[in-house]
């Protein structure tokens, strides 16, 4: 090899790693003489943020492997070691979904705790991510961490951390943990040894425990369980051939529900995901077919559906003879009636004031004008349910009460017994809203039209373009800044007037008196919210683990417009084909569009 720096990194990974197959992979390169690749794989690390780690698998510094993990858990390992005294005492809890590689690198992971001392609660068995949120938060450990890659592609995988409180890291943990990795880069000399998971006596399995903690706690959010049994909706369920099954059925079984109807084909977990291109129930009805097939065969008219990790939920609904899947918004909104209904239902003695709920700044805002009319409190924090479980946390801390929270992208937070989203426990409290609404001879569909007829109509379009290209994407925010060359930002898209503007990179915002931002500032994404004088409002941002750039719009018209709900969706359209033909401008920049 011609390039002696690139040598050096050959041989340190060569070195470092103890996996055969992946040294194989970078020998192949290397016999090759493959040095574009070798220098992606050997000269760029994986970036440590958005909670942790996700990327496809295979050799190099800058996928998932078991020498990235090693580094990884050695950065967090010697992080919690220096910030929490008592992290012996209190110990860390690890669990894993059904993705190739996943279980081992939950070893490795609990490996390096072990040899430090520190008591690893590491699950026995598959289980969902809000199971690992829910185990550090009730055994108060020092941290834990799930590996999975959520509803990404079947070639990736992912690391997960949560804080001693439950919910996912944010700054400055994540930055203190990413230089920590950083200075223990080498792998420790014990950190290979995953048999000593099965003989430490410093490992506990917390699953049985944790499974029956978990599920008593959902069932307080269950306030119709004898409606329940006798439910008039029959509900089908997939859990997108991850590992939601027998949670989320344990979940609607304990709210009084009869079983759930299967989609056979995907209830089991399979790391191949072989019925779906996308293992993602959001993109619509391509992910959703089987389960449509399987409920029309069965008479059931609700369709729950779980990502392969679980902390998520998609449902869709038949009626007139066809389907409609609900948005995340559209779920959010349900859901944020639902529990206000029914919290309301028991606790008459509460003040509105004490109650909190939560979205994210790209959501729908239907929370933040029903909390105007009922009275509680409603928060915008950045989007990712990692924001929304701190403040939740603080709040809880406040001896306030946490009702609900939700992001767009199907994520909602039922309750605070978890703080981080949670499709086990939304399921089961989606299946009993439904028999509520239906026992009332209604449907969702009609629930959240009664919803806009008495809180104000809210409509949303949300997309997104592919760029793998990060430089085309910088250029594309930059370009808005400086519009048409203006040194300026755009004050109108196309007869589409804009009032304000929030760029949460820059950290510039004309709605506030010194222009700066109320929410937190990040270069490391892409973020411009535009508020129109026609109150529809569009953020435009940049996706924290896939190569999307995505667009959030949300039209809320003026009651005294006299808009229909037609009118609004056909004027939101048009904007949002102003918005791409003027800001994401995707023939100049090579932008692929979504396809689904």
């Amino acid at each position: 090899m011609e390039d002696p720096v690139l040598q050096r990194k050959v041989e340190e990974w060569l070195k470092w790693s103890k996996n055969e197959t992946d040294n194989k992979e970078i020998q192949a390169l290397v016999d090759e003489g493959n040095a574009d690749e070798l220098q992606l794989r050997l000269f760029h690390r994986m970036e440590f943020g958005t909670a942790g780690l996700r990327a496809r698998m295979g050799a190099g510094y800058n996928m998932m492997n078991d020498l990235t993990v090693i580094q990884a858990t050695q950065g967090l390992c010697s992080y919690v070691i220096e910030n929490i005294p008592d992290a012996k005492a209190m110990g860390v809890c690890v669990g894993y979904d059904g993705r190739y590689n996943s279980k081992r690198f939950a070893q490795l992971t609990s490996t390096i705790f072990l040899n430090k001392g520190i008591k690893v609660y590491l699950f026995s068995k598959l289980c969902p991510t809000p199971y690992v949120a829910h185990c550090t938060r009730h055994y108060k450990c020092a941290c834990g961490v799930m590996v999975t890659a959520s509803h990404n592609p079947k070639e990736d995988n992912g690391y997960k951390v949560y804080w001693s409180n439950g919910a996912q890291i944010i700054s400055p943990v994540d930055k203190g943990i990413s230089a920590h990795i950083l200075g223990n880069l080498e792998p420790w000399e014990t950190s290979w040894d995953v048999d000593f998971t099965e003989t430490s006596p410093l490992r506990k399995d917390p699953f049985d425990d944790i499974h029956t903690r978990y599920q008593e706690d959902v069932k307080l959010l269950c306030h119709f369980s004898e409606k329940n049994k006798c439910s008039p909706v029959k509900f089908t369920y997939t859990a997108m051939h991850g590992v939601g099954y027998l949670f989320t059925r344990t979940s609607l079984e304990q709210f009084g529900f009869p079983p759930v109807i299967p989609v056979k084909e995907q209830v089991e977990p399979d790391p191949d995901f072989p019925t779906v291109k996308y293992p993602n129930p959001e993109e619509g009805k391509g992910a959703l077919t089987l389960s449509m097939k399987t409920a029309d065969e069965n008479g059931s008219t609700v369709i729950l559906a779980n990502d392969p990790d679980a902390d998520r939920l998609a449902v869709a609904e038949k009626a007139n003879g066809e389907w409609i899947i609900f948005t995340g918004n559209e779920i959010g909104a349900l859901l944020g009636w639902w529990s206000w209904f029914t919290f309301r239902q028991r606790c008459l003695d509460t003040p509105a004031s004490e109650c909190y709920m939560f979205s994210s700044t790209v959501s729908s805002k239907i929370l933040e004008t029903i909390a105007k009319k009922e009275g509680f409190n409603f928060e915008e924090t950045l989007t990712g349910f990692k924001w929304m479980g701190n403040r939740a946390d603080t709040v809880l801390k406040e001896g306030k009460t946490v009702l609900f929270a939700f992001e767009e992208a199907i994520g909602f937070m039922c309750g605070s017994t978890v703080l981080d989203k949670d499709g086990v426990s939304a399921a089961a409290v989606c299946a009993e809203m439904a028999t509520y609404v239906y026992n009332e001879g209604k449907t969702l569909k009609g629930q959240l039209n009664d919803i806009f007829d008495e809180y104000g109509l809210h409509v949303s379009n949300n997309s997104y373009y592919i760029c793998h290209d990060q430089k085309i994407i910088k250029s594309m925010f930059d370009d808005i800044r400086n519009y048409n060359n203006t040194g300026k930002y755009p004050e109108s898209c196309d007869q589409y007037k804009i009032k304000y503007i929030r760029d949460l990179t820059a950290g510039f915002d004309n709605s506030c008196p010194d222009n700066k931002p109320l929410l937190p500032v990040s270069k490391s994404s892409q973020m411009i919210t535009f508020t129109f004088e026609n109150g529809c409002v569009a953020t435009l941002r940049t996706s924290g683990t896939e190569p999307k750039i995505k667009w959030y719009t949300e039209h809320r018209p003026d009651p005294a417009s006299g808009m229909t709900r037609s009118q609004t969706e056909a004027e939101l359209q048009d904007m949002v084909d102003s918005i791409v033909r003027h800001f994401y401008q995707p023939q100049k920049n090579g932008l692929i569009a979504r396809t689904s």
